[in-house]
């Protein structure tokens, strides 16, 4: 017995199963009645068993035919709701987007929300990790886009800087730093510190930044989450350096930010896909939005990203 059924047969089968009759089920399928014969016959000979008892008017299912009815239109079921699906996501479209904790909750909400009035039909999945955990799974297509902050240095993936954002610091309410004039990164070395863990890109774009300025902040405590850092300035238990973005949401009256004099801390965000893997309409015009959500309606640029939306460039395999 051959191991695998001809899905039209099977399809065959459940309408003569129906109709109970060759010439309804033939005229039925558009087939002729001797071509339906042969379908059942050989899908009976592949499994060795009658499924129809033949009478003169009629046929009638075996019990061998009453077992595979009911397989028959599970499986044709199946193939059915999974084509209606991957039919609906192919007009609707849903891409993966990944962005790293010090971005997602601060940058993400306004840039979903514009982008979901526009294009309703897409769905955006956003998954927030590391760096490092995101690299891998650009590289390996678990994701589609990302939102990470430079430097990134790794194979197959393409990289896009999309704006450069200043860190400020902030403080405690009535914290000596607030009246300091000019404030330099070197006024911190006298105060506790509080900082992200290491895993974070954040962490160490500060900590070279201190470094290059022979600065060494006496760190305290560490935290995974920036709100956490805010809130434990508040309580006054050291000070800290965070992105202008997770300022500009910060409604506590209990924090100060300040910028800082002389070179200035700062990070570039950027977009990263994978080079080497299609880019469906959706995720393009998920790029296209995000580079105009950044821009002036009138600036050079917005015309420039119109135009490649409109020409796009083809993507690298």
């Amino acid at each position: 017995m051959q191991n695998h059924l001809d899905f039209h047969a099977l399809q065959q089968f459940v309408v003569l199963a129906r109709t109970k009759n060759f010439t309804h089920a033939a005229l039925e399928l558009n087939l002729s009645q001797s071509a339906l014969t042969r379908s059942i016959q050989k899908l009976e000979h592949q499994l060795g068993q009658p499924l129809f008892e033949r009478k003169p008017r009629e046929v009638v299912l075996t019990d061998h035919g009453e077992l595979l009815l009911g397989r028959a239109k599970e499986i044709l079921k199946l193939v059915e709701d999974t084509f209606s699906e991957l039919t609906e996501a192919g007009r609707k479209g849903r891409i993966r987007l990944g962005a790293i904790p010090t971005i997602a909750p601060y940058f993400l909400p306004g840039l979903l929300s514009s982008f979901a009035k526009k294009h309703p039909e897409i769905a955006v999945i956003v998954q927030e990790d590391t760096t490092d955990t995101l690299i891998k799974r650009c590289s390996h297509g678990d994701i589609d886009l990302a939102i990470v902050a430079l430097p990134i240095t790794a194979k197959h993936v393409e990289v896009e800087p999309l704006f450069e954002e200043e860190l400020l610091l902030v403080a405690p309410l009535g914290h000596p730093l607030a009246k300091i004039e000019p404030l330099t990164i070197h006024a911190i070395t006298d105060y506790p510190f509080v900082m992200l863990n290491e895993a974070h890109c954040l962490s160490e774009n500060i900590a070279s930044f201190c470094r290059r300025q022979s600065v060494q902040p006496v760190t305290v405590e560490r935290t995974s989450q920036l709100a956490t850092i805010q809130e434990l300035v508040s309580l006054d238990h050291g000070v800290s350096i965070v992105p202008q973005m997770a300022r500009r949401i910060d409604l506590s009256n209990q924090r100060l930010y300040r910028s800082f004099t002389g070179e200035i801390p700062t990070r570039t965000v950027a977009l990263m896909w994978n080079a080497f893997r299609h880019q469906t309409k959706a995720i393009l015009a998920l790029l296209d939005h995000i580079r105009l959500h950044l821009l002036p309606p009138s600036s050079p640029a917005t015309q420039k990203s119109r135009n490649s939306r409109q020409n796009p460039a083809p993507s690298r395999r």
